[in-house]
């Protein structure tokens, strides 16, 4: 009799689903906290303060603390009260706090090193698809390079094809955790106008001709080539669409 395969799916732990008024309250906190409003080594309002300043229950504050403490910004100590911690001790790659820092004063900072840890793993992610893509995901990567190409006057939608573009790429590299990063780290950036930019068609023509080279490479089952053109890709764009700091002017 034979025994069941083993099931090697996996399973996501459930996120904990916080009421609206506590998730409400943690959004409003944790950016305050990440933009700067309170300062790390600081304690926040009391509960009895917070209660009349969002108009909640005293549960709905320890529910928000709480979540506040499993993002690393909080910590509970004794005679002090709800300290708020260093940055050091965020959790970065969570979706609010990373939501929060790209509306700081110096996001670029963050869009800066983004740019580093896109560079890093897509250039790797390119190279392993060059090496892995199968039959049907080289056909739908010709697909959207034609997609894109019909596109060139939309900057809108290109940048939505864009970003399939790469996702096809990240998939058949089978790189789950480069992905995860690249995905999250992203989703939350190009909120940010600086990190979008507003494209000529004279940008969309050049980040298209860098497409074309990308696909040929990865198509080519060229690794090195896939590897070095995404990372003119990338490293070129920011360049084109990168405000001038005032800090560096």
């Amino acid at each position: 009799m034979n025994k069941p395969s083993a099931d090697t799916t996996a399973v996501s732990r459930p996120l904990r689903r916080r009421p609206p008024l506590a998730a409400a309250v943690v959004q409003s906190l944790a950016t305050a906290i990440v933009l700067g409003e309170y300062r790390p080594g600081t304690a926040l309002p009391s509960a009895g303060e917070l209660c009349e300043q969002y108009e909640v229950s005293r549960t709905v504050i320890r529910e928000a603390t709480t979540a506040l403490a499993e993002k690393g910004l909080v910590a509970t100590r004794q005679g002090w009260g709800t300290v708020v911690l260093d940055q050091e001790q965020w959790s970065l790659l969570d979706p609010l706090i990373l939501d929060a820092l790209f509306q700081r004063k110096d996001r670029l900072v963050f869009l800066d090193n983004l740019i580093d840890i896109r560079t890093t793993l897509e250039c790797a992610m390119a190279a392993r698809a060059a090496e892995r893509m199968d039959e049907d995901q080289a056909a739908a990567l010709s697909s959207k390079l034609g997609e894109l190409a019909a596109l060139k006057d939309d900057a809108n939608a290109y940048a939505r094809a864009d970003i399939q573009f790469h996702e096809i790429i990240h998939r058949a590299s089978q790189d789950a955790f480069g992905r995860a990063i690249v995905s999250s780290i992203q989703g939350k950036a190009v909120r940010s106008p600086q990190y979008s930019g507003d494209p000529t068609r004279q940008d969309i023509d050049l980040t298209h001709e860098a497409h074309e080279r990308i696909a040929a490479a990865v198509l080519a089952r060229d690794a090195e080539s896939a590897a070095e053109a995404m990372r003119e890709h990338i490293t070129s764009a920011w360049a084109r669409r990168r405000p001038v700091d005032p800090l560096e002017a």
